[in-house]
């Protein structure tokens, strides 16, 4: 059982790793938190924002600085409709095939495209709160580094493998279902690969979350 569940959710003893990073929300309410990881893109994202605004619910955005570059327009939609965003690298490095420096330098960069990308205090002081590493993976330096710099490491409860095509959304529901519980914070993507699933999903988990007595909140 436990080599399955890891590949959905890591057991509690495994956030030593990264003690002071968030792997799951409050856990004293009945409460559960959407992120969605590598936008924004224009085939995807506002297809996601309509979707939270169907149902009323908000969720957290890991950006990609290459994307804001591209489509910062989808970014101030974003932050506009009142979610929350953070930063997930310029180029979604993984945190073990560059130096500490060039992941820092890497993670600045995104930074700064954020600042300027949305330009007002509020938006930059919500970004500059928030990162989530590519892939879960970071050193040791890097991760006490950016505890140094003010940021809320953000990781996740369940990773729902929405960007694997070899799972089905009713997989990825089942899997939902399986490890959701108070606090988690639900790993989806607003990519390209993940699209099929995600838009599929959401329109299913997200009411019957509801109906299970969940709600929503932001990080």
């Amino acid at each position: 059982m436990f080599p399955l569940r890891i590949l959905y959710q890591f057991p509690d003893c495994l956030h030593r790793l990264y003690p002071q990073a968030l792997w799951r929300g409050d856990t004293d309410g009945q409460s559960v938190y959407l992120t969605f990881d590598d936008g924004p893109i224009p085939e995807v994202t506002p297809q996601v924002l309509d979707l939270l605004d169907t149902y009323g619910v908000k969720a957290t955005f890991f950006w990609v600085g290459e994307n804001l570059l591209k489509y910062p327009h989808l970014a101030q939609e974003v932050v506009r409709r009142g979610h929350r965003v953070g930063n997930h690298t310029y180029n979604h490095v993984s945190g073990w095939s560059v130096s500490a420096d060039e992941y820092k330098a890497n993670v600045l960069k995104a930074q700064d495209m954020m600042n300027k990308v949305l330009p007002c205090d509020e938006c930059t002081d919500q970004a500059q709160l928030l990162f989530r590493p590519p892939y879960g993976k970071m050193r040791r330096e890097v991760y006490r580094w950016l505890l140094s710099e003010g940021y809320k490491i953000v990781l996740w409860d369940i990773v729902t493998h929405d960007y694997n095509r070899n799972y089905t959304p009713e997989q990825i529901e089942r899997i939902i279902w399986r490890y959701v519980r108070n606090g988690s914070i639900l790993l989806f993507h607003d990519s390209l690969k993940a699209a099929p699933n995600t838009l599929s999903v959401l329109p299913h988990i997200i009411p019957q979350l509801k109906d299970r007595g969940y709600s929503f909140q932001l990080l």
